[in-house]
């Protein structure tokens, strides 16, 4: 356990000024800031509307980008910037030699590249809750305050984020065993167009193909109950989330065997 918190917090300090570090908090940043003024500048559009309907329009500028192309990218991304450090360094041979566990060192970098992703999605839930409320004190006619989507914004995100498991250990594994940009980041990009595609379309295996599963999981997750009054239930764990968590082990513990077998230069 020593060894993997000594690999993590050496993690930390290679890449605290690396665009993928940062980009866990500029982009939600950004995009939540860019729901803000769209629905600012259109509240006499949305002020009619019930606040439960304010708020799914608002978060779903958020959650639209990130279900289709962003978060598969953001994600590829990650897993190659946290592996480039040593690539662009070629310090792989000096970090496996060192006296920690080869082990400590792939599972403190793989949880490194999964927590910037849930700094990434807890901040997304976080600015869309406040950003939301804020609209809600300066534009009072947008009845943000007659609805609260506190709970389904976290299930929301947190199912996004697992979504993306899949997506992370396979593009993890690959940036590690490929030192130049194009092989792995070029190969995710090709995969994330075709799992759009495929979700889009409604492919009825499209589940199956992890690079389409967080649209997938976007499209299946909400279900609409009418009643006396209208609320949204959140489905976290539908067949996308599993097949990703599936994959995402299978391919991690793979990974672990063929670094362990080969030699990393």
């Amino acid at each position: 356990m020593k060894g993997f918190l000594l690999s993590f917090g050496s993690e930390f300090y290679k890449t605290r000024k690396t665009l993928g570090f940062w980009g866990s908090i500029i982009l939600p940043l950004a995009i939540t800031l860019l729901a803000f003024l769209a629905i600012y500048s259109k509240s006499d559009h949305f002020a009619n509307k019930p606040g439960m309907m304010v708020w799914i329009q608002f978060s779903m500028i958020s959650l639209g980008s990130m279900g289709t192309l962003l978060l598969p990218i953001y994600t590829i991304f990650v897993a190659y910037s946290v592996n480039n450090v040593e690539h662009k360094a070629d310090t792989w041979k000096t970090l496996f030699s060192l006296p920690i566990s080869r082990w400590a060192v792939y599972g403190a970098k793989y949880a490194y590249a999964f927590f910037l992703l849930t700094m990434c999605m807890a901040l997304f839930t976080l600015l869309n809750i406040g950003f939301g409320n804020l609209l809600g004190v300066i534009k009072p006619e947008l009845k943000f305050s007659e609805y609260h989507m506190e709970l389904q914004l976290a299930q929301v995100f947190f199912k996004l984020l697992l979504s993306a498991m899949g997506i992370l250990s396979i593009q993890f594994l690959l940036s590690l065993l490929w030192s130049d940009f194009l092989k792995p980041m070029g190969l995710g990009f090709v995969a994330t167009v075709t799992g759009v595609i495929l979700a889009t379309n409604d492919w009825k295996y499209a589940y199956l193909f992890p690079y389409a599963q967080p649209m997938a999981a976007i499209k299946s997750m909400i279900k609409h109950q009418r009643g006396p009054a209208d609320h949204f239930e959140i489905n976290v764990f539908t067949q996308d989330v599993y097949v990703s968590l599936i994959i995402a082990v299978i391919v991690f513990f793979a990974g672990y065997v063929i670094v362990q077998k080969r030699s990393v230069k």
